[in-house]
């Protein structure tokens, strides 16, 4: 029973990855006044540099969480390193573009200064510990690697969290800029909680092996 559990838990989280990292091909195909985009200023839609942060942002961010949940396979790791060593490359280029991006269109959201902070610190903890991932793995200290990665693919998944607040806000508050701003912290900070407790149960485990 525990082992079906899990195995859905996989499926579920790689799902919502995957639907969530694709969505972003959206902007290409309808037209892209729809959602967010139709809060914001015709000003600010006409900017080209706030487009190529907006655009930079959520297609290489779709990239990272589209190909970073199979990192988390321990059966892709043993059998497959190279494919995970290269995956580990291409999450990391995006994750320091989308971030940077994302932190510059951060200064533009909607909320005010709240979520500027919110989105902002987001930002910056997705590149610190990706960056410190890489090094990690880059001095060979595979735990502090795998670790430091866990809370960066926590705030990658921000995109998917986002999305599932966001709608029950609205309904709860019946206020989009309301929920907006609630959202702006609740989409990140508790997957960092999680992503902590994972790694928690993850040392207690390997602490009983030994």
């Amino acid at each position: 029973m525990k082992k079906i559990i899990h195995k859905t838990t996989w499926w579920i989280f790689a799902s919502l990855c995957i639907l969530v990292g694709l969505y972003p091909a959206i902007y290409f195909l309808i037209d892209r006044h729809f959602g967010l985009l139709s809060s914001k200023t015709q000003e600010l839609l006409a900017d080209q540099l706030w487009n190529i942060g907006f655009y930079g942002h959520i297609v290489l961010g779709g990239i990272a969480l589209l190909i970073g949940w199979m990192q988390f396979s321990s059966k892709l790791r043993r059998k497959r390193i190279r494919l995970h060593r290269t995956v580990g490359k291409i999450y990391v280029v995006t994750v320091l573009i989308s971030g940077v991006c994302g932190i510059y269109i951060a200064q533009f959201a909607n909320g005010g200064i709240t979520n500027v902070i919110g989105f902002s610190l987001s930002g910056l903890v997705w590149l610190a510990t990706t960056l410190l991932a890489y090094n990690a793995i880059r001095n060979g200290n595979i735990k502090a690697h795998q670790n430091f990665m866990i809370y960066s693919y926590a705030v990658c998944f921000s995109a998917v969290t986002l999305r599932i607040w966001l709608p029950l806000l609205m309904a709860i508050t019946g206020d989009f800029i309301l929920a907006y701003l609630i959202v702006g912290w609740l989409s990140w900070v508790p997957n960092l909680a999680v992503a902590y407790f994972i790694i928690k149960r993850q040392q207690r485990k390997e602490a009983v092996m030994v």
